[in-house]
């Protein structure tokens, strides 16, 4: 709950991940590893990574962006510093000069944990 509310990034449930996105996964397709910040969440599965930016105040609006391993051109993580306690994920996408951010407060082992995932599936597949 507090994990919420400040906003850190907490690994998220599978079972509620696959639900929430019955409508969009291929038949199959498997969830490997899940993150929540705060409304928004991002999963990585087997073939992509899948954004999911909730809009509006009831929550009932969301957009989802699917970005197949291969359009990742490169990617880094920003560990927490002294003064500004929150880490970073950033991720270029062919075509785009700016990187797609998302920001881990006070979750420096998560950052390390997506950062291997990453790793796994951009630059292996």
């Amino acid at each position: 709950m507090l994990d919420a509310i400040f906003d850190n990034a907490s690994e998220a449930d599978l079972g509620l991940l696959e639900q929430e996105l019955s409508k969009i996964l291929l038949n199959g397709e498997k969830i490997i590893k899940g993150f929540k910040l705060m409304r928004d969440f991002f999963v990585f599965t087997e073939h992509r990574l899948i954004l999911v930016d909730v809009q509006g105040l009831t929550g009932k609006k969301k957009e989802y962006h699917s970005l197949p391993y291969k359009s990742i051109t490169h990617f880094a993580v920003e560990t927490a510093g002294g003064f500004d306690r929150d880490a970073e994920m950033k991720i270029w996408i062919s075509g785009e000069s700016y990187p797609i951010e998302r920001e881990f407060k006070r979750s420096e082992g998560k950052i390390f944990e997506v950062q291997k995932i990453l790793a796994h599936y951009v630059l292996i597949n």
